[in-house]
């Protein structure tokens, strides 16, 4: 069975999800359900169908979440802090070799997720890139425009 690297963090983000699921959302929707078939004919009842299919969405959501919390490998990354190469939960300064731009992302697992805060997976093409490079190092990586390198400026863990 494939461990699913998280952070603490993630950890916390997927039982809070989980639990949502199960206390709130599930509920609401028995609710539903109910009241649409006091409504009657339940073959052409809209409220009915839609609040099926919600049910059907949330009960699949919930197992996949159990599913991943218990194959969980939470990862503490403050362990690595004075480590020289990038590991999971690295935080990863970087220059674009065609733009010189600067950006700093951090190495997570493929639950977390987040290219609007820079929070990239492990399994991305950069990501996979990335782990066991060092300060100074330079990589390429293989994207549908085209290749593109970086620079490793700096390798920090929180």
């Amino acid at each position: 069975m494939e461990k699913v690297p998280l952070t603490p963090q993630g950890f916390e983000r997927l039982n809070a999800e989980l639990k949502h699921l199960k206390v709130e959302e599930r509920p609401a929707i028995i609710r539903a359900i109910a009241e649409a078939r006091e409504h009657g004919d339940l073959s052409e009842n809209a409220e009915y169908h839609a609040a099926r299919e919600r049910q059907s969405f949330v009960e699949g959501r919930i197992l996949e979440l159990e599913d991943k919390i218990s194959r969980a490998e939470v990862i503490d990354t403050a362990k690595f802090v004075g480590s020289k190469t990038v590991k999971f939960g690295a935080f990863v300064t970087v220059i674009m070799d065609d733009s010189e731009q600067e950006t700093t992302y951090q190495l997570i697992g493929a639950d977390e997720t987040d290219i609007e805060r820079n929070m990239i997976s492990i399994t991305s093409p950069l990501g996979k890139a990335l782990i066991g490079k060092a300060q100074g190092d330079y990589v390429e990586v293989n994207t549908p425009s085209g290749a593109k390198g970086y620079e490793i400026m700096q390798i920090r863990f929180e």
